[in-house]
């Protein structure tokens, strides 16, 4: 038998404290490809979940971005104002 490796798994509210980003911008950037995808916890509910070691990468790629010279670092993606949708 194959011994799982433990990982905590985080709902969005709790994904959403410890990015600091917003519930649209997390399913974006998912959806785009620069944040990690969640997963349905049971094969037939609505719930989903986050594994929080990705997170944790993901906070540490943009905490080294942050020391990078400007010219080395990506992009960001353009941000939408809701004021410029209306």
């Amino acid at each position: 038998m194959t011994k799982l490796k433990h990982r905590r798994i985080l709902r969005l509210p709790k994904v959403i404290e410890k990015t600091g980003l917003e519930r649209d911008t997390v399913y974006r950037g998912a959806r785009e490809g620069w944040f990690p995808k969640s997963f349905k916890l049971s094969p037939t509910g609505r719930a989903s979940g986050w594994f929080e070691d990705e997170i944790d990468e993901y906070l540490e790629r943009r905490g080294a971005e942050r020391d990078k010279p400007a010219a080395a670092r990506p992009t960001d993606p353009p941000r939408r104002s809701a004021r410029s949708e209306s």
